[in-house]
């Protein structure tokens, strides 16, 4: 059975943690407050646990990222070496601290830069691969669109990271494409700025990408 750190105590952190216990993983979920999670635990069952972060990622075969953008390099450096040589699926945005202009958020990151190429920075060792950034949490985990499966776009500069990312995207529902290196992800994280355009200004938050090709 495989074993998935996922790292976040809020929604993200939930949908994802709880999608994988849905389709068999053993999960730990890491977090600064295990307080905030003894209610998950209580309910997730026996292949549900709560850790620290360092003590998450070292437990994990796999090592999810789903905290703020702005708590993002915190929690890696917090992990230490237990993420050294892991897939590391970042669903983080550099969201930042400020009110949307317009529906449109701000990020702390400029056109060419992106947090996932920063959080690599900081810990070479580890495998990051961008996954689940452009869509909602409600959708994360078997979304339903009639049918039709979204895409969801990735990047990465490790393969067999980017192949184990594949195949868990492909067990949680969607269409994957990949967008090639880690730079990719400059183009990947403003996706979730055009996501959220029509929930800020319309209140409609049920959509998600999909790429057509002939």
């Amino acid at each position: 059975m495989s074993k998935v750190a996922v790292l976040g105590s809020g929604v993200v952190g939930q949908t994802l943690a709880d999608g994988f216990l849905k389709f068999g993983w053993e999960v730990m979920r890491g977090t600064r407050d295990a307080g905030k999670l003894s209610d998950w635990k209580s309910k997730a069952g026996e292949r549900a646990s709560v850790g620290t972060f360092g003590e998450a990622a070292k437990w994990g075969d796999v090592v999810v990222l789903a905290v703020k953008g702005t708590a993002a390099a915190e929690v890696i450096a917090a992990c230490g070496d237990g993420i050294d040589g892991k897939p590391v699926l970042d669903t983080t945005n550099p969201i930042a601290d400020a009110p949307p202009e317009n529906g449109v958020i701000k990020y702390f990151t400029g056109p060419n830069e992106s947090l996932l190429e920063a959080l690599q920075k900081k810990a070479p060792k580890a495998k990051l691969v961008k996954a689940f950034s452009c869509v909602g949490a409600p959708f994360m985990v078997s979304p339903d669109f009639g049918g039709q499966k979204p895409t969801m776009f990735v990047c990465g500069d490790d393969e067999d990271a980017k192949k184990k990312t594949h195949e868990i995207l492909t067990q949680f529902g969607w269409e994957v494409e990949d967008m090639g290196p880690a730079t990719a992800a400059r183009a990947i994280e403003p996706l979730a700025m055009l996501w959220c355009i029509p929930g800020i200004a319309k209140g409609r938050w049920t959509h998600a990408f999909k790429l057509l090709k002939k």
